[in-house]
């Protein structure tokens, strides 16, 4: 199959929208001949008459108004993708990809994903929740805007991306009513033998929470281990184990899932990136949520570095 020649289809167009050839040629600065010569290639290279005379105009044919139509869509995604790349307003909602890695608490994403939804212009958004390494490959190839992640780009990724960081959280560990209460007598050491519902050992949580526990000489009995965080709340809430999350979204994990809070795990501080293509962030949906996360969500968390 043929490419379709898209100068070719301009020519066409410009005539339709002018009213015919002579203006055409005006605008296009080009000589009444070559505008008709390329029209009869164009109609060939078709296969189809897209114009005739109607009296003294030039008018399309059936065939003409169907690619007419089309060339219509053609160049007006064009000219919203020149005003989408200068930074003006295209009439449809700006289109805002995140990944999230299935590490990050469904609760932490919407809270840093919320400003892009109350930007004076409207904002699509398309998340895609997935393992952090498969997320990095789709970044690499500008599936994502940004990937929300829970550790920065190691030293040793092939990728080549930038990490922002968001903010930190203190760590708290939550359970059902009757196990919180348990539990907060002789906290954090009550957690000897307590079941506990982890994340995958390669997350920076799992290893923060094992270097605390050896550190301390706490044994928890390992009750479950989750890639998805969701499925470790939901698994919380049915009072399976206790399990830790992020302090600030305490209030939210508490009213959701019907959990307690135990008490604060000592020195532990979960941090949150977002890992972009560009250095300098342009996307304004993601500055806003930078932005936010900064000043507002983790405004606590002072003297951080990434």
């Amino acid at each position: 199959m043929d490419w379709l020649n898209y100068r070719h289809l301009f020519y066409f167009w410009t005539v339709v929208r002018e009213g015919g050839i002579s203006k055409a040629a005006r605008v296009l600065r080009l000589t009444q001949p070559t505008v008709s010569a390329q029209l009869k290639t164009f109609e060939a290279q078709l296969g189809d008459r897209l114009l005739e005379r109607v009296g003294r105009r030039l008018v399309p044919t059936a065939a003409g108004q169907l690619v007419f139509r089309y060339a219509e869509e053609i160049f007006g995604l064009g000219r919203e993708l020149q005003e989408a790349l200068q930074g003006r307003p295209t009439g449809q909602p700006r289109r805002l990809s995140v990944g999230i890695a299935d590490v990050v608490p469904k609760l932490i994403a919407y809270r840093l994903l919320e400003p892009a939804l109350t930007l004076p212009e409207p904002t699509k958004l398309v998340c895609r929740d997935d393992r952090p390494e498969r997320l990095l490959a789709g970044l690499a190839l500008h599936e994502y805007d940004v990937v929300l992640t829970d550790a920065p780009l190691g030293a040793g990724a092939t990728v080549r991306a930038y990490s922002h960081l968001l903010g930190e959280s203190a760590v708290t560990i939550f359970a059902v009513p009757t196990l919180a209460a348990k539990l907060r007598r002789g906290f954090p050491g009550s957690l000897e033998g307590a079941p506990l519902l982890l994340p995958p050992e390669t997350t920076s949580l799992r290893r923060s929470l094992t270097h605390f526990f050896t550190g301390a000489g706490i044994h928890p009995r390992v009750a479950g281990e989750f890639e998805d965080s969701a499925l470790l709340n939901a698994f919380g809430q049915a009072g399976v184990g206790a399990f830790a999350a992020p302090t600030v979204i305490a209030p939210e994990l508490c009213a959701q899932f019907g959990v307690r809070a135990v008490g604060e795990l000592p020195t532990l501080r979960e941090r949150y990136y977002a890992l972009t293509v560009e250095r300098r962030i342009k996307h304004p949906a993601v500055v806003a949520l930078s932005e936010h996360a900064r000043d507002r969500l983790f405004a606590s968390a002072r003297g951080l570095t990434p």
